[in-house]
C-alpha cells in the first residue's frame, strides 16, 4: 500500500502570510466606528441606515421639536450593531450628535463633540497603561462625517469652525447633504466652493492615499478625491423609475432621484471609501496618526500615570456660570439696597429718639429750675415770718 504524496510547496513559504493574515482577520472580525455632524433634518440617520443596508437608527419626529426648549448643549448617542456578510463580521458604532447648531447661539456647541473624541483617545491610552490589556474597550472615532446644509453659497462660520477642530483630531469627511435639493450646475458650482474654503481655510480632511503600484486603485483614489465633498441623498424606500427599475431613492414629480446613481449623488463614492475600498486605511490612519499625535502631546506635559489635567473653564458651563454670577450679583446689590433702606430707617428712628430725649431732657431741665425757684420762694417766706 503506497502513501499519498506529500504536498509540494514553491519557495519557502513566505508568500503564504497574506493568507494567514486573512484567516485571522476573518477570524475576529472588525470593529470601526463612525460620527456624524452636522444640523438636525440633514439626513443623518437616514443615511447610515442607507449605507448599511439596516436600520440601525429609528427616524426622529422633528415636528413637536419647538414645542418645547431643549438643552442649549450638544449631545452624544452610540448606537451599536453587528452586521455579517459572506460570514465576516464587523462592529459597528455609530456616534450620532443630536442639537448641534441648532440655537441662534451656537457657540462652543462643538465642545462635546471635540471633547468626546479627545475623551476616547484618553481612555485607549489609560488601558494601555494597564497591567491587563486583553479586553480593551476601543470607542476611537476612525472616520467623521461632516453633513454640510445645501445653501448653493459656501460653508458657514460654524462649519468652518468646527471643521478645523474635527480636521485635526479625526479623519474628516465632508458630505453635502440633501443633494437632490440642487440643480447638477449649481450643485457643481457649490462643491467647488466648499473646496476652495477648505483649501484657503487650511482645513484638513481624510485624503484616500494613492497607490502608485496599483494604477486602477490610484485612478480610483483621485476619483474619490475629486469627489469630496461627497453629495449624497438618503432614502430606505424602494421607488419605481419610469423605465420599470425597482431602486432606492426618492420620488419627485419630474422624476426619481436614485441613491446609487452616480449621475445624481455620490453615494457609491462615499460607501465605497467607507466600506469597500478604505476602511482598513481609516483604521490604521487613526491609530498610527491621529491617536499617536494624541498620545504625543499628553506625553510631552504629563507624566506616566497621571490624570489627564481638567479645564478649569469648562465653555459648556460658561453660560450658566454667567446667568448664575448675574443672578448673584443681583441679589447681592438687592440686599445691599435693603440694608441701606434699614440704614436710613435706623439713622431717622435714633434722631428722633435723640430728639426727643434732648425735649425730655430739656423739660426736666425747666422743671428743676421751677423746682429751685419753688424752693427758694418757700426759703424766703420762712425768713420773713421769724
Amino acid at each position: 500500500m503506497s502513501s499519498a504524496p506529500a504536498p509540494s510547496f514553491d519557495g519557502i513559504g513566505i508568500a503564504n502570510l497574506p493568507n494567514q493574515r486573512h484567516k485571522i482577520v476573518a477570524k475576529h472580525g472588525a470593529h470601526f466606528t463612525m460620527m456624524v455632524v452636522g444640523e438636525s433634518g440633514l439626513g443623518k440617520t437616514t443615511l447610515v441606515n442607507t449605507l448599511f443596508t439596516t436600520e440601525l437608527s429609528p427616524a426622529r419626529n422633528y415636528s413637536r421639536r419647538h414645542h418645547k426648549q431643549l438643552d442649549k448643549l450638544t449631545e452624544v448617542e452610540i448606537i451599536k450593531a453587528e452586521l455579517e456578510e459572506k460570514q465576516f463580521k464587523v462592529k459597528l458604532t455609530v456616534i450620532d450628535t443630536p442639537g448641534f447648531g441648532d440655537y441662534v447661539n451656537n457657540r462652543d456647541s462643538w465642545s462635546p463633540i471635540v471633547d468626546f473624541i479627545d475623551d476616547q483617545h484618553e481612555a485607549y491610552m489609560r488601558q494601555e497603561q494597564q497591567p491587563q490589556r486583553n479586553e480593551k474597550i476601543d470607542l476611537r472615532v476612525h472616520a467623521c462625517l461632516y453633513f454640510i446644509r445645501p445653501t448653493g453659497h459656501t460653508l458657514k462660520p460654524l462649519d468652518i469652525e468646527i471643521m478645523k477642530r474635527l480636521g485635526t483630531r479625526v479623519n474628516l469627511i465632508p458630505v453635502v447633504a440633501k443633494a437632490d435639493t440642487l440643480t447638477q450646475n449649481d450643485l457643481f458650482l457649490f462643491k467647488q466652493r466648499v473646496r476652495e474654503v477648505i483649501a484657503a481655510q487650511g482645513i484638513r480632511i481624510y485624503q484616500p492615499p494613492v497607490e502608485n503600484d496599483d494604477e486602477s486603485a490610484a485612478e480610483h483614489a483621485r476619483m474619490l478625491t475629486d469627489a469630496i465633498p461627497f453629495s449624497i441623498i438618503g432614502s430606505t424606500e424602494d421607488v419605481q423609475t419610469p423605465d420599470g427599475r425597482l431602486v432606492k431613492g426618492r420620488e419627485y414629480l419630474w422624476g426619481v432621484a436614485e441613491v446609487e446613481n452616480e449621475n445624481h449623488c455620490d453615494f457609491r463614492k462615499l460607501r465605497s471609501l467607507l466600506i469597500r475600498t478604505h476602511m482598513l486605511d481609516l483604521i490604521s490612519t487613526t491609530e498610527e496618526l491621529h491617536y499617536e499625535n494624541y498620545r504625543q502631546q499628553q506625553m510631552e506635559t504629563r507624566k506616566f500615570g497621571e490624570p489627564k489635567v481638567k479645564k478649569v473653564d469648562n465653555p459648556k458651563f460658561k453660560e450658566e456660570e454667567e446667568s448664575l454670577r448675574k443672578r448673584f450679583t443681583e441679589q447681592v446689590k438687592a440686599e445691599e439696597a435693603r440694608f441701606r433702606q434699614w440704614e436710613q430707617h435706623l439713622i431717622a428712628e435714633r434722631d428722633r429718639l435723640n430728639k426727643d430725649l434732648e425735649m425730655a431732657h430739656s423739660a426736666i431741665k425747666s422743671l428743676e429750675a421751677e423746682l429751685d425757684n419753688l424752693q427758694a420762694g418757700y426759703g424766703g417766706r420762712g425768713s420773713a415770718r421769724r
